[in-house]
Protein backbone atom coordinates (compact mmCIF):
# COMPACT_ATOMS: atom_id res chain seq x y z
CA UNK A 1 0.00 0.00 0.00
CA UNK A 2 1.22 3.68 -0.89
CA UNK A 3 2.85 5.78 2.03
CA UNK A 4 0.01 8.31 1.60
CA UNK A 5 -2.18 6.47 1.84
CA UNK A 6 -1.03 4.65 5.02
CA UNK A 7 -0.35 7.97 6.55
CA UNK A 8 -3.79 8.95 6.39
CA UNK A 9 -5.29 5.61 7.26
CA UNK A 10 -3.04 5.54 10.10
CA UNK A 11 -3.53 8.76 11.74
CA UNK A 12 -7.64 8.82 10.62
CA UNK A 13 -7.63 5.17 12.52
CA UNK A 14 -5.94 6.24 15.63
CA UNK A 15 -7.23 9.79 15.70
CA UNK A 16 -10.71 8.40 15.13
CA UNK A 17 -10.73 5.57 18.43
CA UNK A 18 -9.30 8.30 20.65
CA UNK A 19 -11.20 10.94 20.21
CA UNK A 20 -14.59 9.41 19.46
CA UNK A 21 -13.75 7.56 23.45
CA UNK A 22 -12.90 10.78 24.78
CA UNK A 23 -16.05 12.44 23.27
CA UNK A 24 -18.19 9.36 24.14
CA UNK A 25 -16.76 9.02 27.97
CA UNK A 26 -17.44 12.59 28.42
CA UNK A 27 -20.72 13.48 27.19
CA UNK A 28 -22.00 10.24 29.37
CA UNK A 29 -20.19 11.44 32.40
CA UNK A 30 -21.95 15.24 31.71
CA UNK A 31 -25.23 13.93 30.25
CA UNK A 32 -26.16 10.40 31.20
CA UNK A 33 -28.15 10.44 27.64
CA UNK A 34 -27.90 8.22 24.91
CA UNK A 35 -29.03 10.73 22.54
CA UNK A 36 -26.60 13.75 23.44
CA UNK A 37 -23.32 10.43 22.96
CA UNK A 38 -24.65 9.42 19.68
CA UNK A 39 -24.91 12.83 18.43
CA UNK A 40 -21.70 13.78 19.86
CA UNK A 41 -20.38 10.24 17.51
CA UNK A 42 -21.92 11.78 14.66
CA UNK A 43 -20.43 15.59 14.96
CA UNK A 44 -16.52 13.63 15.33
CA UNK A 45 -17.57 11.55 12.35
CA UNK A 46 -18.11 14.64 10.02
CA UNK A 47 -16.81 17.30 11.67
CA UNK A 48 -13.51 16.16 12.92
CA UNK A 49 -13.28 13.82 9.97
CA UNK A 50 -13.40 16.87 7.96
CA UNK A 51 -11.33 19.21 10.23
CA UNK A 52 -8.52 16.21 10.41
CA UNK A 53 -8.12 15.72 6.60
CA UNK A 54 -7.92 19.50 6.20
CA UNK A 55 -4.64 19.43 8.74
CA UNK A 56 -3.00 16.32 7.13
CA UNK A 57 -3.62 18.28 3.64
CA UNK A 58 -2.25 21.28 4.88
CA UNK A 59 0.95 19.32 6.60
CA UNK A 60 2.11 17.32 3.71
CA UNK A 61 1.84 20.75 1.29
CA UNK A 62 3.33 22.77 4.23
CA UNK A 63 6.76 19.73 3.49
CA UNK A 64 7.00 20.69 -0.08
CA UNK A 65 7.84 17.08 -0.77
CA UNK A 66 4.63 15.40 -1.98
CA UNK A 67 3.01 15.48 -5.40
CA UNK A 68 -0.23 16.70 -5.75
CA UNK A 69 -1.74 13.04 -5.63
CA UNK A 70 0.58 11.84 -2.55
CA UNK A 71 -1.68 14.99 -0.54
CA UNK A 72 -4.93 13.62 -2.15
CA UNK A 73 -4.10 9.78 -1.16
CA UNK A 74 -3.35 11.31 2.78
CA UNK A 75 -6.16 13.87 2.56
CA UNK A 76 -8.39 11.12 1.91
CA UNK A 77 -7.68 8.24 3.32
CA UNK A 78 -7.75 10.21 6.75
CA UNK A 79 -11.51 11.33 6.44
CA UNK A 80 -12.21 7.98 5.37
CA UNK A 81 -10.77 6.06 7.80
CA UNK A 82 -11.64 8.77 10.83
CA UNK A 83 -15.00 8.94 9.30
CA UNK A 84 -15.80 5.35 9.53
CA UNK A 85 -14.09 4.28 12.55
CA UNK A 86 -15.33 6.97 14.24
CA UNK A 87 -19.49 5.87 13.11
CA UNK A 88 -18.46 2.14 14.28
CA UNK A 89 -19.03 3.58 17.86
CA UNK A 90 -22.48 4.03 17.43
CA UNK A 91 -23.84 0.42 16.65
CA UNK A 92 -23.22 -0.64 20.54
CA UNK A 93 -25.30 2.59 21.62
CA UNK A 94 -28.66 1.60 19.00
CA UNK A 95 -28.01 -2.29 20.29
CA UNK A 96 -26.99 -1.85 24.28
CA UNK A 97 -27.88 0.14 27.39
CA UNK A 98 -26.05 3.40 27.85
CA UNK A 99 -23.73 1.45 30.01
CA UNK A 100 -23.37 -1.64 28.10
CA UNK A 101 -22.73 0.62 25.62
CA UNK A 102 -19.98 2.56 26.95
CA UNK A 103 -17.89 -0.37 28.03
CA UNK A 104 -18.35 -2.51 24.37
CA UNK A 105 -17.25 0.83 23.30
CA UNK A 106 -14.00 1.22 25.57
CA UNK A 107 -13.49 -2.88 24.62
CA UNK A 108 -13.81 -2.26 20.56
CA UNK A 109 -11.61 0.69 20.91
CA UNK A 110 -9.24 -0.04 22.56
CA UNK A 111 -8.81 -3.54 20.64
CA UNK A 112 -8.64 -1.68 17.35
CA UNK A 113 -5.64 0.13 18.96
CA UNK A 114 -3.86 -3.42 20.29
CA UNK A 115 -4.37 -4.96 16.91
CA UNK A 116 -2.89 -1.79 15.16
CA UNK A 117 0.05 -1.29 17.21
CA UNK A 118 0.94 -5.19 17.35
CA UNK A 119 0.35 -4.55 13.38
CA UNK A 120 3.28 -1.16 13.82
CA UNK A 121 5.00 -3.14 15.87
CA UNK A 122 5.65 -5.86 13.18
CA UNK A 123 6.16 -3.77 10.26
CA UNK A 124 8.78 -1.89 12.38
CA UNK A 125 10.23 -4.89 13.73
CA UNK A 126 9.47 -2.87 17.24
CA UNK A 127 8.42 -5.27 20.69
CA UNK A 128 5.15 -5.65 20.49
CA UNK A 129 4.03 -4.87 24.23
CA UNK A 130 5.80 -1.52 24.53
CA UNK A 131 4.03 -0.35 21.40
CA UNK A 132 0.79 -1.73 22.12
CA UNK A 133 1.68 -0.17 25.90
CA UNK A 134 2.75 2.94 25.18
CA UNK A 135 -0.14 3.46 22.20
CA UNK A 136 -2.76 2.50 25.27
CA UNK A 137 -1.28 4.72 27.99
CA UNK A 138 -2.09 7.28 25.77
CA UNK A 139 -5.99 6.40 24.96
CA UNK A 140 -6.27 5.46 28.44
CA UNK A 141 -5.07 8.90 29.86
CA UNK A 142 -7.55 10.42 27.33
CA UNK A 143 -10.63 8.70 28.62
CA UNK A 144 -9.72 8.95 32.30
CA UNK A 145 -9.41 12.97 31.71
CA UNK A 146 -12.46 13.11 29.70
CA UNK A 147 -14.05 11.05 32.58
CA UNK A 148 -13.58 14.08 34.95
CA UNK A 149 -14.41 16.74 32.79
CA UNK A 150 -17.91 15.30 31.85
CA UNK A 151 -17.99 14.58 35.60
CA UNK A 152 -17.10 18.62 36.17
CA UNK A 153 -19.05 19.65 33.35
CA UNK A 154 -22.18 18.18 34.85
CA UNK A 155 -21.92 20.17 38.35
CA UNK A 156 -22.28 23.18 36.57
CA UNK A 157 -26.11 21.70 35.12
Amino acid sequence: MKLSIIKGFSFGLTSGIITTLGVIVGLHSSTHSTLVVIGGILIIAIADALSDALGIHISEESEIKHSTREIWESTISTFLSKFVFALTFIIPFLLLSLSAAITASLIWGFSLIILFSLYLAKQQKLTPYKVVLEHLIIAVIVVVITHYVGDLVATFG
